[in-house]
């Protein structure tokens, strides 16, 4: 153990890199990797002290400004033109079903309501990096692998809206109790920051679009990148702007995509920084995992797991069936939408901050299950796809071994 925070990220890289090669081993997605490294050198054998893995926090708050500016970036406005309505509406339903069913399992079952509203909200989110994995390992191709791709970078946004909206009114709940919290505190609050988050993430794109003008070089690029992300995700710490820091990196990188012309050239510089800092959140996010907590909330991970899949999977065919998608579509969409990751620990990390991470805690009960639940899902996840895209006709019969 040692209470140096740059030999605690020394150690932290190391055990993510020899983690990450050994997993390859058994075809697991790298996230896996790095979660069960933060376990080991967190929980299990203490080598990065409690103390250190929160003061390290703020690298974990920059990993997730920068994961919700890549996935505003995937809004282009003509790429949304060119796909079309129907990923938009399969999008809708699969996420607000998970969210709901998530919602109304927990709540029978007893579970506070902030615990409710924060697990409905990240129920929503999907990760794409696994599903995406199995389509290139098996060149798979067909109208489900189509269908698959825009929705599921769409996904993710609209978990981090009804985030916006359901964890404020978790923290509300939490801080007045249900009965005293009124409609403003309720209602009017989530819908107004999440209008002042869009507001100020288009102002600081709008003002990173007219500063490029000036800067050329891939170091420039990159510096005013960090700066916007910076600025976004420290405005938002504020306690005074009240602001949602998921929502005003996601509107930078969008206004960037779609008002800078050389915007792939910004994306590339962005996508060579981003992947050490991916990988330190990731092993900081399993390190911060409390297994007394895992034990009070395994009950609760296992109706979180098991109705978010049927959420996902009855909300895709739904949505498939009233936009008349192809049968394939139709009837194995839902199943490649199970992978959680990035996202949906992003938000438990903010859960960890604003409802508390002492014992017996929402915070750390909710941070327990999303990191239970996305090592389940990353393990089944691929397996699941690789499942449906065979059942599709998508994956070759030559491929499949």
């Amino acid at each position: 153990m040692t209470d140096s925070p740059l030999l605690c990220l020394a150690i932290a890289f190391a055990a993510a890199l020899l983690m990450g090669r050994l997993i390859r081993y058994i075809h697991l997605p790298n996230v896996t990797a790095y979660l069960v490294a933060g376990l080991l050198i967190g929980p299990v054998f203490h080598l990065i002290p409690d103390t250190q893995v929160k003061e390290l926090s703020i690298l974990s708050d920059v990993a997730l400004g920068f994961i919700a500016y890549s996935i505003g970036a995937e809004f282009k406005l003509t790429y949304l033109k060119e796909i079309g309505v129907k990923p938009v509406v399969i999008t809708c339903f699969e996420s607000v079903f998970a969210s709901l069913l998530v919602f109304l399992a927990l709540l029978l079952f007893g579970q506070p309501l902030e615990i409710c509203l924060t697990l409905s909200a990240i129920a929503a989110a999907t990760a794409p990096a696994a599903t995406l994995m199995v389509v290139r390992q098996y060149h798979a191709d067909g109208p489900v692998c189509r269908m698959l791709l825009p929705v599921v970078a769409m996904d993710d946004a609209t978990g981090l809206m009804l985030y916006a909206i359901l964890s404020k009114l978790a923290i509300s709940v939490a801080r007045a109790g249900s009965e005293q919290a009124g409609i403003v505190e309720l209602v009017l609050m989530p819908l107004l920051q999440i209008v002042k988050s869009l507001g100020v993430g288009v102002v600081i794109g709008l003002v990173l679009c007219y500063v490029l003008r000036f800067f050329h070089s891939r170091g420039n690029k990159l510096s005013l990148t960090l700066t916007a992300v910076f600025i976004g995700v420290g405005l938002s710490d504020s306690r005074i702007l009240d602001l949602s820091s998921l929502l005003v990196c996601m509107m930078i990188g969008a206004t960037m995509v779609n008002l800078y012309e050389k915007s792939d050239s910004m994306l590339e510089v962005c996508d060579r920084f981003t992947p050490p800092l991916f990988m330190i959140f990731f092993v900081l996010s399993g390190a911060a995992l409390d297994f007394n907590a895992l034990l009070v909330a395994g009950p609760i991970c296992a109706v979180y797991v098991i109705v978010r899949v049927l959420g996902k999977v009855s909300g895709a065919t739904l949505g498939a069936l009233i936009e008349k998608c192809d049968k394939n579509i139709v009837h194995w969409l839902g199943l490649t939408l199970v992978p959680q990751a990035g996202v949906a620990i992003g938000m438990a990390r903010l859960a960890l901050r604003d409802l508390g991470s002492e014992p017996g805690s929402a915070g750390l009960i909710i941070n327990a299950v999303v990191l239970a639940g996305t090592l389940i899902y990353e393990l089944t996840g691929p397996i699941i796809t690789k499942m449906a895209l065979t059942k599709a006709g998508e994956i070759e019969p030559a491929a499949k071994t």
